[in-house]
């Protein structure tokens, strides 16, 4: 007879509170916050992977409504992976330096899940592969490489609801990045100015956009704040990468705000 099920027991927490191991000698004090805040973020970003694949579904079958529901949910956990970093930053550039040697060659760089996260966003680039080769992690990647994303399943939702969108559009190679088109433009002015449940969408989803440059901007700046200009760990450039990375996933919702 199997043991009555428990909180402990559901959330498998002995597994997870064993999950913590400073690699600093002491260890030092600021470890224990680092791994946990970064463990935390690897949840949210499985969470959000969850509610994308979700939210394809959803509009696959034309259901607006639960869509918006799922959106709301996506932005809601938005703001709270931007405010970790608020408790990151109570971390002072010498406490962190503290155990920062004993990262090695470690980086957030190597976060399979957030690399899913912008493929799944539209933002492809055949090169991070490579960095994955000889992971476990590389067949997912590979298969959200290969996959449309959420802007090519909304366009296919609008087309669906009224709203034509170009051929070469709906027929896209998906492992190409997300790249600004008149025409999708064209028909989002329709969506505004014809459908407001529609616009609400369109809106929704410009909130996500900036929710995710948010985070990025804020991950630049707690960057800066921690170590300034210096390599990130394993050798990445740091904060001067991550600037390059401040680009919008979305771009036709952004370009028709002049017309609109």
């Amino acid at each position: 007879m199997s043991a009555a099920l428990t909180y402990t027991s559901y959330l498998h927490l002995e597994e997870l509170l064993r999950l913590q191991q400073p690699k600093s000698r002491g260890p030092e004090h600021d470890e224990m916050l680092f791994i946990i805040i970064h463990q935390v973020y690897e949840l949210w970003f499985k969470e959000l992977l969850h509610e994308i694949d979700y939210l394809q579904t959803l509009l696959d079958g034309q259901d607006l409504s639960r869509g918006l529901h799922t959106l709301r949910r996506m932005l809601t956990i938005l703001k709270t992976v931007v405010s970790q970093i608020d408790i990151l930053e109570t971390m002072t550039p010498l406490e962190f330096n503290s155990f920062r040697g004993f990262l090695e060659s470690a980086s957030g760089f190597q976060s399979f899940q957030f690399r899913e996260l912008e493929f799944a966003l539209g933002y492809k680039r055949p090169g991070i592969l490579n960095h994955f080769q000889d992971t476990p992690f590389y067949g997912g990647l590979e298969a959200r490489f290969h996959a449309g994303s959420l802007w090519d399943t909304f366009l296919k939702f609008l087309h669906a609801a009224g709203f034509s969108m170009p051929p070469e559009e709906l027929a896209r190679d998906v492992t190409q990045p997300v790249a600004p088109s008149p025409g999708v433009q064209a028909a989002l002015l329709r969506v505004y100015r014809e459908d407001p449940p529609l616009s609400r969408l369109c809106e929704r989803l410009i909130d996500l956009d900036e929710g995710l440059q948010e985070w990025r901007y804020r991950h630049v700046k707690m960057v800066e704040r921690t170590i300034g200009g210096k390599s990130g760990t394993g050798g990445s450039p740091g904060a001067r990468y991550l600037q390059t990375t401040l680009q919008p996933f979305f771009p036709d919702l952004w370009a028709i705000r002049t017309d609109l």
